[in-house]
């Protein structure tokens, strides 16, 4: 009797996994780290969705869009997020991603229309370094001296990509000789930011490629002010974090939910301390005590998903032409 009551038990408890729905969310390593945003969104939505969210980390994020088109419509992610402003071009020619319903209020330096790709957080990138170390004060002025620095391979990384985009908008023409002269500041380019800003961490080079942000993560996290993040006279180039829905996504409707929850104040709170970058709708108690500290750019350096759709391959081939020198 007592087995048929186990046996019975257990049927029903399968059928109630079964019945919860499943959200596949594709996303980067750092987001579902422990220290990333990953675990108390996870939570907070499966708190209102009575859902299984699934996060899969996938390395960086312009390896995201890599792994969807080799997958194409078999994909078993709802969800894409972690792609930027300088892939949204690409993205949308492959046809896999579909139209969203979200409407939010969004705290964005730029006007946000876009119907496919939905915004979570943005920022700008920058050189962390040591706050005791003498910066260089522009691209120019680090390809001059003999500081060492750490970048991120722009095949996989957006943070990458972004710096191709950075030279490219300030530089133009003359890209090409601002990588050549940055060639030999290079130690190592890595497939994402996470390996990069390690190294950094561990003294293998004077600055690492990341964000006006990351100082606030040593201040908040750590009580650290050791580190600062280099302000250049050309300007810095920003970085808008974005989400799609996949169109052959099987839980379309639960994938719409979480677009919606995404910009929501239980997901954009944590943001900040999780994700050191700043959300793209202002949370409800407003931005934590550390963030008023950092940086601001001069001037802000952005193509549109258009112009960086034409210049990546060019900026790419400029890149990889300097780097084998």
């Amino acid at each position: 009797m007592k087995h048929l009551i186990f046996a019975a038990g257990l049927l029903g408890a399968t059928a109630a996994v079964a019945d919860t729905p499943e959200l596949t969310v594709y996303t980067y390593d750092s987001f579902v780290s422990d220290w990333g945003p990953g675990p108390q969104v996870e939570e907070a939505f499966e708190a209102v969705c009575g859902c299984d969210l699934k996060l899969v980390g996938i390395e960086d994020g312009a390896a995201l869009l890599a792994r969807i088109k080799l997958e194409g419509a078999n994909s078993d992610a709802d969800i894409v997020l972690g792609l930027d402003t300088n892939l949204i071009s690409a993205a949308k020619e492959t046809g896999l991603f579909a139209e969203h319903s979200v409407s939010a209020d969004y705290d964005l330096p730029i006007n946000w229309a876009d119907p496919v790709f939905v915004p979570f957080d943005w920022g700008y990138f920058a050189f962390v370094h040591n706050a005791d170390m003498d910066a260089p004060d522009s691209l120019k002025a680090l390809a001059e001296s003999d500081t060492k620095i750490l970048i991120q391979d722009p095949r996989s990384s957006t943070p990458g990509l972004g710096l191709l985009m950075w030279v490219k908008a300030a530089y133009g023409d003359d890209a090409p000789a601002i990588w050549s002269a940055l060639s030999d500041n290079v130690v190592t380019v890595t497939k994402g930011w996470s390996e990069a800003y390690g190294l950094f961490l561990e003294g293998e080079a004077d600055m690492v490629l990341s964000y006006t942000t990351s100082p606030a993560y040593h201040l908040i996290a750590e009580e650290d002010d050791s580190k600062a993040a280099a302000t250049f006279s050309e300007g810095h180039y920003m970085q808008v974090e974005v989400a799609g829905k996949l169109a052959g996504s099987d839980q379309p409707e639960l994938a719409d939910q979480f677009l919606q929850f995404m910009v929501a104040d239980a997901f954009q709170s944590i943001i900040p301390t999780t994700n050191w970058m700043y959300p793209a709708v202002t949370p409800e108690s407003g931005l934590p005590d550390g963030f008023d500290t950092l940086v601001t750019p001069a001037q802000s350096l952005l193509m549109s998903p258009d112009e960086a759709a034409a210049a990546r391959d060019g900026a790419l081939n400029e890149w990889l032409d300097a780097l084998s020198q």
